[in-house]
């Protein structure tokens, strides 16, 4: 049987966005199918999205009753995912800061690793139309999650990210408490200390052209305690 590929794309009021990014990503390999999780977009992202899939079966929707958070999301698109046994799975942001035109080069990557992430940082700073604040709060973190957890990755919080399956399987999303960027470091350490292969693949990170950030103070504050949370339950053998 042939191999099947899944991106995730979660969304709110992104209806400028997925007018293009499904049918870029669609175009790159026939095995790949596209999931929309849309949080009951005021401006008809999911009505959008609902109609399409009625003419074309690679495209999926979950539709949530409101705003629920991007760790949600990925957990709802996560579960799809094994239950329809798709045997690798993307994280992929709707606003083109990640490029579609990358997907072929992580389906190269998976076959050596388990996890492959799509970093702003392996090969120096990779990120346009980032002002200077932000792009330092980034490095930082990153160099911050590394140093605490000591997980051997320099990108711990990118979102453009593959999995095979089995990867997903292994963790527990009932466990799974982050919801911002710290969501992305929670699952690349439980994934790592479960043994499973990290990989990274340097890309170029661009700010979204259309929309808003969903940046927060809320989502910093989270991602600098939960590096402390994942490794006290890792030294106390209760992590899962």
């Amino acid at each position: 049987m042939a191999e099947k590929s899944l991106v995730i794309i979660p969304t709110y009021d992104e209806f400028d966005n997925v007018h293009k990014i499904i049918p870029d990503v669609l175009e790159r390999d026939e095995s790949i199918d596209v999931l929309i999780v849309d949080d009951n977009s005021p401006d008809g992202t999911g009505k959008y999205v609902e109609e399409l899939s009625k003419s074309n079966p690679r495209v999926k929707l979950i539709k949530r009753p409101g705003k629920m958070g991007l760790g949600t999301a990925y957990i709802e698109g996560f579960k799809y995912a094994i239950s329809n046994n798709y045997d690798f799975i993307f994280e992929m942001d709707a606003d083109f800061s990640h490029d579609p035109k990358e997907i072929n080069n992580f389906l190269t990557a998976i076959r050596k690793y388990d996890v492959v992430i799509g970093s702003r940082y392996i090969n120096g700073v990779n990120v346009i139309n980032w002002p200077m604040q932000r792009l330092l709060l980034s490095y930082f973190a990153n160099a911050y999650s590394r140093f605490i957890t000591g997980i051997p990755i320099r990108d711990a919080t990118g979102g453009f990210k593959c999995f095979r399956r089995k990867v997903l399987e292994s963790i527990s999303f009932q466990d799974i408490k982050s919801n911002g960027y710290s969501f992305q470091i929670e699952m690349n350490y439980k994934a790592w200390k479960k043994g499973f292969a990290l990989g990274e693949i340097p890309i170029i990170f661009s700010d979204r052209v259309k929309g808003t950030s969903k940046m927060s103070k809320k989502i910093i504050r989270e991602a600098v305690f939960m590096v402390w949370k994942l490794r006290l339950r890792s030294i106390l053998g209760i992590l899962k």
